[in-house]
């Protein structure tokens, strides 16, 4: 009797819908009829809820490539009516008659004099971002170097396609409603995601800003680790709800650096924001945050929360046309970063940040980092010097080990460029996926230049025989005219005959020597080690380069120089030469040694030796 009165109850309260702990149920398109009033929900300030109301003007609906629909609604409540569409309310749920219609998350852009909003249905964004399987990160757009402003915009710009307008054509729109024309399709666009940029110093951070700025982002300077103690805490111990503040962060630690947004739905541990991509990357693994609201910043232009990101609380997996998505989890590896920083004034300072792994923002944000860093805590006018050295540990590969000095009036660009560079390198290989799991820094600077410049060079005593080491000499002079005075022993071969060059560069002259001489392409690689190999052997700026030559023939074969190769061989290979892993070359290369500074040196000499063969 008990289990029928329990199973009558049962369907008694499926009949009534209400009472399930199931997800909330989704009010289809088809249903919405003009005039309909719904109830949104969101954190105008701190973490309290609040409700604005919600009146449906019709639908619109894109029939050209990707078939979507937009709610067309009416916001009304709270600050709306000043403030019109809030950046950051983009994934505010909207709620008609207890059923979920979608978020929040399409504007008519700055200037708007009402708060005239497009919401994505609920069932669309589930939908898009249902896809589980990844894409190699080696599929995105790649950062594209040397760091330049204008870089910096193109590489966005290419990367980010979510603030296209709802439709480009009113032609594309169907449009379900009275008094509505087809042509808003065109005005709307994505809600500006607020960007939170902490701890960063302005003058560093303003073109980066400034690029994600004219993509649609929203800019904002906060305090890293800027929410309330005690709200950080209350907020651990509350579930997360739809409307609830959400951040999404790309660089955590002593620097902040993310995105905040809305929550539209919590299913189970399934969590979905936004209503708009937020880079329209696809699948990603960026940390999913608490978020804390500070407060309304009204503006004419484009008013906005004004947000932080908070604790970890899961993964973003889907970065989609119609909705960002993920799971409640312990969130994604990232790459953490330590900095040692050490000046010549005495003071010793250590920064920890953790930055995603991603191909474009990883290099990216690396470099702002370490470019932070160092303007923030040494002089940014005048001359300067910094020794640079630390490794990033490459999964299953070892490490790419990192040791040079940069001088100069702006040696910070050139030490951030020296770390990010290889990095940068190493994502974009078409071999493998690279999972970078840490960079560690040590950076000594000073205030003081450290550049020099190669002046002579010479042995002493007669012509020498095959199979002897002479003394190479090397003077260099500094920027204020002290004489430096090197040594090295090179070792002539004794198969060596007639006459042998001794070339002394540094690493940048030597890489020009070889491209136009031996026809040295060293970042052609055949694989991950041989380009991790390479990257280690990287040329350096306080060293000179020692190369002792002579005229027999030889060759590059996949990537590798082979010197005095015998006639029958080089034959061989000739006769292949079509399949293009065989270079010839003019010159052979009998030996190599490096003469270490302490400044940054430049300049180049050749040495003709007669050998004496009697």
């Amino acid at each position: 009797m008990k289990t029928r009165t329990a199973i009558a109850l049962l369907g008694l309260l499926l009949f009534l819908g209400v009472g399930l702990p199931a997800a909330t149920t989704s009010f289809p398109v088809d249903e919405l009829k003009p005039g309909m009033v719904g109830v949104g929900k969101t954190v105008f300030q701190g973490d309290e809820l609040q409700d604005f109301k919600v009146h449906i003007l019709g639908v619109l609906r894109n029939v050209i490539g990707t078939r979507r629909n937009l709610i067309l609604a009416k916001l009304e409540g709270g600050p709306l009516a000043d403030t019109g569409v809030i950046a950051g309310m983009s994934g505010s749920p909207v709620y008609i008659d207890g059923r979920l219609v979608g978020a929040v998350s399409y504007s008519l852009g700055q200037f708007s004099k009402e708060p005239i909003a497009g919401i994505t249905p609920i069932d669309e964004m589930i939908e898009a971002t249902a896809q589980p399987a990844p894409r190699r990160p080696a599929t995105r757009v790649a950062l594209q170097m040397p760091l330049t402003p204008e870089n910096m915009r193109d590489s966005l710009r290419q990367a980010f396609s979510w603030m296209r307008p709802f439709a480009e054509n009113p032609n594309d729109v169907q449009v379900f409603g009275n008094g509505l024309d087809a042509s808003v399709g065109t005005m709307l666009r994505p809600i500006a995601t607020p960007l939170t940029i902490g701890g960063f110093d302005a003058s560093v951070i303003d073109p980066l800003a400034s690029a994600f700025r004219e993509q649609g982002f929203l800019p904002m300077m906060a305090g890293a680790g800027g929410q309330d103690p005690v709200a950080a805490a209350a907020a651990r111990n509350q579930p997360l709800r739809p409307g609830d503040p959400l951040g999404v962060a790309l660089v955590t630690g002593d620097l902040e650096f993310g995105a905040t947004g809305t929550v539209t739905e919590v299913d189970g541990n399934r969590v979905y924001a936004f209503g708009h991509p937020f880079y329209g990357l696809g699948p990603t693994q960026f940390p999913m945050t608490r978020a804390y609201v500070h407060t309304i910043l009204p503006s004419l232009f484009s008013s906005s929360k004004l947000a932080s990101t908070g604790e970890i609380i899961g993964t973003v997996q889907q970065d989609r046309a119609t909705a960002i998505a993920g799971t409640l989890d312990k969130g994604p590896l990232l790459i953490p970063v330590n900095l040692k920083l050490t000046s010549d004034r005495g003071t010793t300072k250590t920064f920890k940040m953790s930055i995603v792994n991603d191909q474009l923002f990883t290099p990216l944000l690396a470099y702002v980092s370490i470019l932070n860093t160092l303007s923030s805590y040494e002089r940014q006018n005048g001359a300067a010097s910094y020794a640079v050295r630390g490794s990033a540990t490459v999964k299953k590969y070892g490490k790419v080990d990192f040791e040079d000095l940069f001088t100069g009036d702006t040696p910070s660009i050139g030490a951030a460029t020296y770390v990010v560079g290889p990095i940068n390198f190493l994502l974009r290989n078409a071999f493998e996926d690279v999972d970078i799991e840490g960079l560690d820094l040590e950076i000594d600077a000073s205030e003081q230049a450290k550049s020099a410049t190669l002046e002579r060079v010479w042995i002493d005593g007669n012509r020498p025989k095959p199979g002897a080491t002479v003394t190479l000499k090397a003077l260099m002079r500094t920027y204020r005219g002290e004489e430096i005075t090197r040594s090295v022993p090179v070792e002539i071969p004794a198969n060596a005959r007639g006459s042998v060059s001794i070339m002394v560069a540094d690493g940048s002259r030597l890489g020009q020597m070889e491209a136009r001489d031996l026809q040295l392409q060293p970042l052609q690689t055949r694989d991950l080690p041989q380009m991790i190999r390479v990257l280690n052997q990287a040329r350096k700026n306080n060293r000179l380069y020692v190369r002792l030559v002579t005229p027999d023939a030889g060759a590059v074969v996949k990537g590798e120089s082979l010197s005095s190769l015998p006639p029958s061989v080089l034959a061989v290979m000739e006769s292949d030469r079509n399949g293009g892993s065989f270079r010839p070359l003019r010159a052979a290369l009998l030996g190599e040694w490096e003469i270490s500074t302490d400044h940054a040196v430049s300049g180049s000499r050749t040495l003709t030796l007669s050998l004496d063969d009697n």
